[in-house]
């Protein structure tokens, strides 16, 4: 017993140790040069004594198709030395008969480059079902079989499918509207499925899918994450890959259209084996179905081309409800509440001969979640007031907006009232104020006088001189014929 306990501690030790100190060698092995139409060619990539962690696309071949990609890995013990290969392959079925060329490639494994010269491979008429000379199996290498069956893979029925949906059948112009994509699985399923390059598959899918005339709010999800929902009273899991909230600018119909997202979907193999692989690549394409929402104009309002839409509340702070004449004090109007928060104009103002108003500083911060865009807009005002007394900023700010929960227009007004204390500075500021008009001609305009007057007579004077003329010439003429 103690012998054995020993053997095998000098058999892990001279694993370990011959793991560390042996190199990686990676090496590409390409399938025979000859195979039937019926058949599959082969790319196989292994390293040893080591896992592959990461990988590159197989290349295309011309005339082949790419079929799969099945991972093995086998292990051997010879003279208490063990050592690990790991390999990848990439299957390909050919489309037709006739010699094809396999340019040299590079394949990046582990983050490293490995090339092959490439090869020329024929295609000949079907052969009959029989074992193929190209094929690889971890089991071959660990016992040096020669000949072996291919694994059948077989296509297990899902449970899944692809969908978009939206939360209003029909919004007013400028109301949002939410989008999502998603993927569903039942919590029963048990088809293998694999994100295939989401982010490609979403740049194609947007440039389809994005109306040209509304504004978008995109929620960037980043990492897709599982969510249980209930759905006609099934579980089902759900991975939603994009998210966001339109704002249309015109009435009309905006249609999201039927979408196509592709998933790689595993083949189980029908009798699995401890080594080599138990599954094959493969892929699916999921279409979700078209979806439609109803624009509709705003009422008729004389603003209803400039004003925001949503459910809006005003916020605002005043630090100071006291102030001195001529002194300024900062008030802040925010607006909060759901809605395309990026359209918020600032308020309307109302000049008041007392208070002087500067143009706002602005901040705003949206929040995107629940399926909502929520936030603050802030405009924040430098104001100064000349004449005491009490100061109502109703009488001076108001915001009118759409409110498409209640259909109508409705507008926010300040609340706060300021006490300005102090004497009257009216007459200071208009000396400090740039004078218009006739004073700023005076730096631009000749010193020389102008006498507007006697040009009106002169030209009264010339047409009746012409006139005389005229007439003189006329009694000549006549004169002169009557003579004659």
């Amino acid at each position: 017993m103690i012998r054995t306990t020993v053997t095998l501690f000098l058999v892990c030790l001279t694993y370990i140790i011959s793991v560390n100190v042996q190199a990686q060698e990676v090496t590409i092995e390409l399938g025979p040069d000859e195979i039937g139409l019926n058949e599959t060619f082969s790319i196989k990539v292994t390293i040893s004594n080591d896992k592959i962690k990461s990988y590159d696309e197989f290349p295309d071949i011309t005339g082949f198709q790419k079929q799969g990609l099945s991972q093995s890995s086998s292990m051997n013990v010879i003279n208490g030395q063990v050592t690990s290969t790991n390999s990848i392959i990439q299957y390909y079925k050919p489309n037709r008969k006739g010699t094809f060329t396999i340019d040299p490639f590079i394949v990046k494994i582990n983050g490293n480059d490995v090339s092959h010269p490439g090869k020329t491979v024929n295609v000949v008429d079907p052969r009959s079902s029989q074992r193929r000379s190209g094929a690889f199996d971890a089991f071959d290498d660990l016992f040096g079989r020669e000949t072996r069956e291919e694994p059948e893979f077989i296509e297990i029925e899902d449970d899944a499918f692809f969908a978009s949906s939206v939360d209003k059948s029909e919004v007013f112009v400028g109301e949002g509207f939410n989008v999502s994509l998603a993927f569903y699985m039942s919590e029963t399923n048990q088809a293998p499925f694999q994100f295939y390059e989401p982010g490609r598959q979403l740049d194609d899918i947007l440039k389809k899918m994005k109306p040209s005339n509304a504004w978008e709010e995109n929620f960037n999800i980043t990492n897709i994450q599982p969510e249980r929902v209930t759905l006609n009273g099934k579980n089902w899991v759900k991975y939603k890959v994009y998210e966001a909230t339109f704002f249309p600018f015109s009435d009309g119909e905006i249609t999201i259209p039927s979408i196509a997202w592709e998933m790689i979907k595993y083949r189980v193999a029908r009798n699995p084996t401890f080594f080599g692989s138990n599954r094959m690549e493969d892929f699916k394409t999921f279409y979700s179905s078209a979806k439609s929402v109803k624009v509709k104009p705003l009422p008729p309002h004389p603003l209803r081309n400039e004003v925001s839409v949503g459910v809006f509340q005003l916020r605002e702070n005043i630090k100071d409800f006291e102030a001195q004449t001529g002194e300024g004090f900062s008030y802040n109007f925010g607006i909060s509440g759901e809605g395309n928060i990026n359209s918020i104009s600032p308020p309307k103002t109302q000049q008041i001969h007392k208070l002087n108003t500067f143009d706002p500083n602005v901040r705003q911060q949206i929040n995107r979640g629940a399926g909502k865009i929520t936030g603050i807009k802030e405009f924040n005002y430098y104001l100064t007031v000349n004449e005491p007394g009490e100061v109502n900023l109703k009488d001076h700010f108001e915001w009118i907006y759409f409110n498409p929960a209640l259909a109508k227009y409705d507008t926010l007004r300040p609340s706060a009232v300021v006490n300005v204390v102090g004497e009257s500075k009216v007459n200071q500021a208009i000396s400090r104020q740039r004078l218009g008009g006739l004073y700023d001609l005076i730096e631009v305009e000749s010193n020389k006088l102008s006498y507007q007057r006697y040009k009106y007579y002169f030209s009264i004077f010339i047409n009746l001189l012409l006139l005389a003329s005229v007439i003189l010439l006329a009694v000549l003429i006549i004169r002169k014929s009557n003579n004659g």
